[in-house]
């Protein structure tokens, strides 16, 4: 029983320092690239779109959600795609493929990753067929008909 409640605090601690973002607090764009939304529904108008490491400020938060303002930019973004560490310049702006960041961010190295192609004959053809599904892109209107058309929950509560 101690175990589990000493587990479940460890949880709650780290959740809420994860979402503890307040209004002024500085953050930055952790992911390649974040569209900055006019409003908080999912399938709210796209007004913007940061790029990896760009330096925001937080006006409000709303659960999940963080305003944010990045220039003259304002607008709604989830919070998942915010890191509170500062990413340099350096890093934002590095020569490596997407392709070469991912591996890394999974712990791969080159000495690993070349072990695991070696062990793997089929790793490009699977890089290929992960990058034949990224590139498929499905627009916010196409998306909403298909929840809506799915009866899918939450449907009507989007905007």
């Amino acid at each position: 029983m101690k175990r589990i409640l000493f587990f479940l605090l460890i949880g709650v601690a780290t959740l809420s320092s994860v979402f503890a973002q307040k209004k002024g607090d500085v953050m930055y764009v952790a992911v390649k690239s974040l569209n900055v939304k006019s409003s908080k529904g999912t399938f709210a108008s796209t007004t913007g779109t940061l790029s990896y490491g760009t330096q925001i400020k937080v006006q409000s938060v709303s659960g999940s959600k963080v305003e944010v303002t990045a220039g003259t930019l304002t607008g709604w973004v989830d919070v998942s795609s915010l890191t509170s560490k500062r990413i340099t310049a350096s890093v934002a702006s590095t020569s490596a493929s997407a392709k070469e960041i991912a591996l890394a961010g999974k712990g791969f190295n080159e000495e690993i990753e070349g072990t695991y192609r070696t062990e793997n004959a089929n790793l490009e053809q699977a890089y290929a067929a992960i990058g034949a599904v990224e590139s498929v892109a499905v627009g916010n209107d196409a998306l909403k008909q298909f929840i809506v058309d799915g009866k899918l929950a939450g449907a009507e509560g989007n905007n």
